[in-house]
């Protein structure tokens, strides 16, 4: 490196592909380079998908889930983890595996549960794998309404009572988005301070991958040195401004948002 040179922060996302391009590790790199940090990736499966169905799912070996972490934490290091779609229990168990390898690393886990064009990616028999395995020893969960709910057990939960539920089971921090609410505010709960994250609801039918920019971008304002509500706001904003510009004209279905913000470049 250069003397005087800046650090780039190296953040790593353990997550699955989507060969749409919208969600997934796609979506998580993209993220990290709008943020400026090297992003790094394991995949945890390989989906076959675009914006209107998920048709095939094909869960990668556990070892080589992470053979893919020890490869990247062993010669480029890690400073801050975004964890993604997990599929089933034998990954989660591979993942928690993984984060040994990581150190002291803020994690974030983005508890993906179902995709935006309705199929299922966690098996419901690996929720409490999830629960027990993963929430308590990462730094920040990023759930949506619908995936908090089902993380708390409480199917009628008011979105900062879940906050605080799932903080309990041991996470530093929690964020429940707002994307699935009529107000699109975000719950920020770090077992002392609870916050509302205000942002404007954009129905621009191209929201595809909004959660996964969203815990990208929060791993790496972390990975930058943020604090916990800093780098919730930021977040907050990214995948507004993602959402808000996102590419509906980009397949059938619910289109992927624009981190890059590629539209505005025009023919540039």
């Amino acid at each position: 490196m250069q003397s005087g040179a800046r650090r780039i922060p190296r953040v790593l996302t353990i997550a699955g592909s989507d060969s749409g391009g919208g969600a997934g590790i796609q979506a998580d790199l993209k993220a990290f380079a709008h943020a400026g940090v090297y992003g790094m990736s394991a995949i945890t499966a390989i989906t076959a998908q675009n914006t209107v169905a998920v048709t095939g799912i094909y869960p990668l070996p556990p070892e080589a889930i992470v053979d893919q972490v020890r490869a990247v934490a062993e010669d480029i290091g890690v400073d801050a983890v975004k964890i993604g779609m997990l599929g089933n229990t034998e990954t989660i168990e591979a993942v928690a595996r993984a984060l040994d390898l990581v150190g002291q690393a803020p994690t974030v886990l983005d508890p993906v549960m179902v995709a935006e064009s309705g199929a299922e990616l966690l098996e419901p028999g690996a929720r409490d794998a999830l629960r027990a395995l993963l929430v308590p020893r990462v730094t920040a969960i990023t759930p949506n309404l619908p995936e908090a709910r089902l993380l708390a057990a409480a199917p009628g939960g008011a979105p900062e009572d879940l906050a605080r539920a799932l903080q309990a089971l041991g996470p530093e921090f929690v964020v429940v988005t707002g994307g699935h609410r009529d107000q699109a505010v975000d719950v920020f709960f770090d077992g002392a301070t609870l916050a509302e994250i205000a942002g404007e609801r954009y129905d621009s039918g191209a929201a595809h991958g909004s959660g996964c920019t969203h815990s990208s971008t929060l791993a790496a304002q972390l990975a930058l040195g943020r604090t916990p509500l800093e780098a919730a706001r930021e977040a907050k904003r990214v995948a507004s401004a993602a959402v808000r510009d996102g590419l509906d004209e980009i397949g059938a279905g619910a289109g992927p948002v624009d981190v890059l913000g590629l539209a505005r470049r025009g023919g540039d």
